[in-house]
């Protein structure tokens, strides 16, 4: 068919962002069918099983009709979230409360509450790559301030993130613990972002998706308990991580802004609604989640010791042990992220297998940052994670681009 090449996208479309975590899948997909076994450590999607009372929920679900659920949420499901909340100390009104098709709908709807086209929302980069494509589509400019690798990515004192603050800035944007990092914020660091806050009169924009998985007595404390910013702060949250639930699509938006929440809501109105079957299948879990939650942690300690624990021991990689979440960034002795993470599927294999990983430059807006830093997702039993690793330092002594101590020279 021949297209009329004069009609054209529109720049929003030319200029939306690929996202560095899935835009190397069709080199994947090419592996695969070459057979190729891709050991997949590039997307933070999680291997364990669901809680069983999320399947029965399915399972029950009666029929015979699959109606639309109201635009905030199935009252219920609203409750359930409060219920969840209460049990860390959070007390929400039902109208404080908004049920989203995942973690993701309810970043744009933060976004877009607190930001007119042209605003700027500060981030602390490296973070979290999808912050940068929905800042795109909301016509929002993103401000990062860069964190250092020295200091496990925590933040700097309140005058240098101050630095950053103009007449457009409108939120403070974080994650605690943090993606891809694996840092989590101190009290004092949150009392540091709230202070800027309250000085700038700024929102924010608390993403707190991995809450319950930090390690070795890390206290993450949800940006919620800071009393002098409370009416300010934007919780998004999602089921996706704490519940190994990614394909559900259910996350929230919780403030005591009322504009925010009126804004939400006006969001939510114009897309209808979030799944309504998995909406309702949330319902137990969020009620009693400490069954499932509580061995989540542990689960993903283990499987960071492994990560870590290779990493640490390759020549020339510089890595700093996660503190939370499932994912390590590390710093490897290559010329560039996305070229590694490309020849790993498209040149490399050790037998049949192979690694996927994440290039780090995606997790940066600042042209340049990240060339040499990768993110692995710990999302793997450990026995394969270590097999993983194998292939990994295999990888770096092959790797053309690599200035790996023990790099295999080709002979002319």
């Amino acid at each position: 068919m021949v297209t009329d090449q004069r009609t054209t996208a529109s720049r929003r479309a030319r200029e939306a962002l690929p996202s560095p975590i899935r835009k190397l899948t069709p080199l994947a997909e090419r592996a695969k069918a070459e057979g190729v076994h891709v050991h997949h450590l590039n997307i933070g999607q999680p291997d364990l099983p669901i809680p069983q009372s999320v399947i029965d929920s399915i399972r029950a679900f009666g029929g015979p009709l699959l109606p639309y659920a109201p635009s905030q949420g199935i009252s219920e499901v609203i409750d359930a979230w409060r219920d969840y909340y209460a049990g860390i100390g959070l007390r929400f009104e039902r109208n404080e409360v908004l049920v989203t098709a995942g973690g993701s709908e309810s970043l744009q709807f933060a976004m877009m509450a607190v930001a007119d086209p042209g605003d700027e929302i500060m981030v602390f980069e490296p973070t979290y790559a999808n912050y940068f494509g929905f800042a795109k589509m909301a016509s929002v400019e993103i401000s990062p301030v860069v964190l250092r690798a020295e200091d496990g990515y925590h933040l700097p004192k309140v005058s240098e993130i101050e630095t950053h603050v103009t007449p457009r800035t409108r939120a403070l944007l974080f994650t605690t613990p943090g993606n891809p990092t694996g840092t989590v914020y101190s009290y004092r660091e949150l009392e540091i972002l709230s202070e800027v806050a309250a000085r700038h009169d700024l929102f924010l924009i608390a993403d707190e998706t991995y809450r319950e998985i930090v390690f070795e007595g890390a206290r993450n404390m949800s940006a919620m308990k800071i009393d002098a910013t409370a009416d300010r702060t934007i919780l998004v949250d999602t089921v996706s991580k704490r519940f190994s639930a990614t394909g559900a699509r259910v996350g929230c938006i919780a403030s005591h802004h009322r504009g925010v929440m009126d804004g939400a809501l006006r969001f939510a109105q114009a897309r209808l609604s979030a799944p309504t079957v998995e909406q309702l299948a949330m319902v137990p879990v969020l009620r009693d989640p400490r069954p499932y939650t509580d061995r989540l942690a542990e689960v993903y300690r283990r499987r960071r010791d492994v990560v870590y624990g290779a990493l640490s021991k390759f020549p020339g990689v510089r890595v700093r042990r996660p503190e939370g979440a499932f994912y390590v960034f590390a710093v490897f002795p290559i010329d560039d992220g996305e070229r590694f993470a490309s020849w790993l599927l498209s040149d490399f294999r050790s037998g049949s297998e192979t690694v996927m990983v994440a290039p780090g430059d995606g997790f940066y807006s600042t042209p340049g940052l990240g060339k040499q830093e990768i993110r692995l997702a710990c999302v793997l039993e450990e026995t394969v994670l270590a097999r993983a690793m194998e292939i990994l330092e295999e990888a770096l002594r092959a790797y053309p681009g690599s200035i790996y101590p023990g790099r295999k020279v080709q002979s002319e």
